[in-house]
């Protein structure tokens, strides 16, 4: 489990001091590669598949976390007992609960919710942030800002 002392040591850093395998060009997203280093997730496409390093492989597709998750919904249903999970957040009309499939769109994001907080890699200021949840929900404008919950999936 993590703890909310292992997500502040992130604050701040970019990518390139995260990701030992030099994938960390500014033009990609890296909110999903964060989480996964961050959680030892490293299915599907990973930053050791598209970088040059030998360091842990972390995967780097939002839309691969997703339907990892054993539960997943929307985030104002979350059940109050999940007190530390994924969150999501793209375009309501993306994501397909009931198959726990969300589409392969531009704008989706992921971060680690615990204890009331938020953290998640901002691509625009390229360094991990910390946020509550009414301001994580606003990284993007509505109708692309419907926020969703997934349990934590295990560690591949």
């Amino acid at each position: 489990m993590i703890t909310q002392q292992q997500l502040d040591a992130y604050l701040g850093k970019s990518i390139g001091e995260i990701c030992r395998n030099g994938y960390s060009s500014v033009a990609d997203n890296h909110c999903a590669h964060f989480v996964a280093h961050v959680l030892g997730y490293s299915f599907g496409v990973t930053c050791r598949m598209m970088g040059n390093g030998r360091g842990d492989a972390a995967t780097l597709r939002v839309q691969e976390l997703f339907p990892r998750c054993k539960a997943v919904g929307v985030w104002s249903l979350r059940p109050a007992s999940l007190q530390s999970c994924l969150v999501f957040m793209t375009r309501s009309g993306n994501v397909n609960l009931s198959s726990k499939v969300m589409a392969n769109v531009p704008r989706k994001h992921v971060g680690i919710f615990l204890k009331g907080f938020i953290w998640h890699y901002s691509n625009s200021r390229q360094q991990v942030v910390r946020q509550t949840p009414s301001q994580f929900s606003i990284h993007y404008p509505s109708p692309d800002n419907a926020m969703f919950y997934g349990s934590l999936p295990s560690p591949s």
